[in-house]
């Protein structure tokens, strides 16, 4: 059984890493607008447990893209300064909108492999009680 367990703990772990990254999608693209904000990114660490990797994998350290701010002219701004421009953010939407279809494939992958070890699980336990 601790195959079976340790294949539903990988795929579990995935599903967590990949919902930790579309929260940060959707934070990245709500504040598209929002003057001075920086991308959010984060990265995956394969998980070592006792010294063995064990597949499963982990959120690492947020990062902040530090790609040039967008200048923006709009000289009745609050945050305009003296040239009338101002710093918008840094998040472009095709590339949010694309991590976000990655991270949602990555999802439904690891929620089929998960529900397919559930299945092989309850197929040998019905061998086993015949």
């Amino acid at each position: 059984m601790t195959d079976f367990s340790d294949a539903i703990s990988v795929a579990t772990s995935g599903m967590k890493a990949q919902a930790s990254r579309l929260r940060h999608v959707s934070e990245n693209i709500a504040n598209t607008d929002t003057p001075g904000y920086r991308r959010k990114a984060i990265t995956f660490e394969e998980m070592v447990t006792q010294g063995r990797t064990t597949g499963a994998v982990e959120t690492g350290q947020l990062r902040l893209d530090q790609t040039e701010l967008k200048r923006i002219y709009d000289p009745s701004h609050p945050l305009a300064d003296d040239t009338g421009h101002y710093d918008g953010s840094n998040v472009n939407l095709l590339i949010e909108i694309a991590d976000a279809r990655e991270a949602q494939r990555s999802y439904e992958a690891n929620l089929k492999m998960f529900d397919q070890v559930r299945q092989m699980s309850s197929a040998l336990m019905d061998l086993l009680r015949k």
